[in-house]
């Protein structure tokens, strides 16, 4: 959610002819209605429900490149690129390399459970007894488990990480855990009583990616080489950072949310078990077979009963690694992931088999990625993601003059409530924005997402909480969060 400053741009000029791993033709009139089927995750009722298609979605979003691959009955069914790598550079094709962002906590989740697997890790001992060096700060009488450092619920600060820049110095992981320069993040510790609260914590993987090198003895990159990639089949998925310039030259790059290329090009993430992934939809989907085939019985990469353990949803509707939803024979397990420039969105269903993977090189591309997702859960006739229909009230203009202004979620970045004709509108990223409609006196929604603001009547001034799947944060005016 973080603001950034951003500059102009267009991308109309990027989109170029789709490139496709060819389906079966009994595929083919699904392609078209997944690319032709695109829905907002939230429809005002008595309106009609608009249909985009994916290359006018990437010219409105200013996405220059977006892959896609979809699941189907356990196998993959297809996968197809859109646009370019960037301006002047090749299309993006099935095999173009994106930064996967926080794709990478689920597939670490899954090389840490084939160590517990190994009895070289252990689910519920103090993990502070198998680091070395670094210790996790916790306050007297407390301790952290593997399984809470999973599932976010043990208490660990920082909630995620920018990355460096290109020419800026990069710190170690002890560093970044330290939150010793050159890190550009505080200390990760631990402030909430573990077990007892779900917080999402980048911070808490960074610790689990030291936990993995100090018990085995090997570089991070390569235990999950060994552990996850390799034996799943992801051949084109690396834990790198940075890749090798010759990989970097064919790969995505990403771009601001209104489509200038990110000075420098990607960033460089030390922090590989939260961010360091970079992967293909194709890849990702390989890694959710894995996962489903482990739940489903013997000879999968995870002992079964590990495997079901990870898709049980727990605190914030999340097992280990992964955000969990369904019933126990059909469950849905998901992840998003962001990176700076890069959006990505990977889901797929236990019992089904059926599921999709889409990588984004684009600030913009978390909306265009569940916009496609909807589409494809139309097409293959899934039990969620639909679009939510919403009735809107009007705005008084007491309140929306009242409402306009700069706002802080604390750790996570702002956003703005501006004007827009008679009406409001939220803006999460500098430059751009989008209406503002309300449910009720007390809570306001968007289209492009299934986030809700609750107003806090009692506060003095506007104050409240966002509300996103299983987000659930607090705002404030800037001017009053910063007293």
């Amino acid at each position: 959610m973080m603001r950034r400053s951003i500059a102009l741009s267009c991308v109309a000029a990027f989109l170029s002819t789709p490139a496709m791993a060819q389906p079966e033709q009994g595929e083919k009139t699904k392609v078209v209605a997944v690319e032709q089927g695109l829905a907002p995750a939230v429809v005002l009722a008595d309106a009609p429900a608009p249909r985009r298609t994916i290359t006018a979605e990437m010219r409105r979003l200013q996405v220059p490149g977006v892959s896609v691959a979809v699941l189907h009955d356990g196998r993959i069914a297809w996968a197809k690129g859109y646009g370019v790598t960037r301006a002047g550079g090749g299309a993006v094709t099935p095999d173009t390399l994106f930064q996967a962002g926080s794709i990478s906590k689920p597939v670490t989740a899954l090389a840490a459970l084939r160590l517990v697997d190994q009895h070289r890790l252990t689910l519920d001992s103090d993990v502070n007894v198998q680091l070395r060096g670094w210790k996790l700060p916790t306050p007297p009488g407390m301790q952290v488990t593997l399984r809470e450092l999973l599932s976010h619920t043990a208490g660990t600060t920082v909630h995620g990480f920018p990355g460096y820049a290109a020419g800026a110095a990069v710190p170690s992981v002890d560093d970044v855990l330290a939150g010793h320069a050159p890190a550009n993040t505080r200390p990760v510790v631990v402030d909430t009583r573990p077990g007892t609260k779900w917080r999402y914590s980048g911070g808490g993987y960074t610790v689990i990616q030291k936990l993995i090198g100090d018990v085995t003895g090997k570089p991070f990159a390569t235990v999950l080489q060994d552990e996850v990639l390799r034996p799943a089949g992801m051949t084109h998925s690396r834990f790198a950072q940075p890749i090798d310039t010759a990989t970097q030259a064919t790969a995505a790059w990403p771009h601001d949310g209104l489509g200038k290329p990110v000075e420098g090009g990607p960033h460089r993430y030390p922090e590989l078990a939260a961010a360091g992934l970079w992967s293909t939809p194709s890849d990702l989907l390989r890694y959710a077979i894995a996962v489903r085939d482990s739940v489903r019985g013997p000879g999968g990469l995870l002992d079964q009963k590990l495997a079901v353990a990870m898709l049980t949803p727990g605190k914030g509707d999340y097992g280990l690694g992964l955000e969990v939803h369904g019933a126990p024979d059909n469950r849905v397990f998901s992840h998003g992931g962001s990176n700076e420039g890069y959006e990505n969105f990977l889901v797929a269903y236990s019992g089904s088999g059926d599921g999709v993977a889409v990588m984004t090189n684009g600030a913009q591309g978390n909306e265009l990625a569940m916009e496609i997702t909807r589409s494809v859960a139309a097409a293959y006739d899934w039990p969620s993601y639909r679009s939510v229909v919403r009735r809107s009230v009007p705005i008084p203009e007491a309140t929306a003059a009242r409402m306009v202004g700069n706002y802080a979620i604390p750790e996570l970045g702002s956003f703005s409530i501006l004007r827009q004709g008679a009406g409001l509108a939220l803006s999460m990223k500098d430059g751009v924005s989008e209406p503002l409609y309300a449910l009720s006196p007390d809570t306001y929604f968007i289209l492009s997402s299934d986030l809700v603001l609750r107003i806090d009547r009692a506060a003095p001034d506007v104050a409240g909480r966002v509300v996103t799947g299983p987000f659930d944060v607090p705002f404030a005016r800037e001017a009053a969060a910063t007293r």
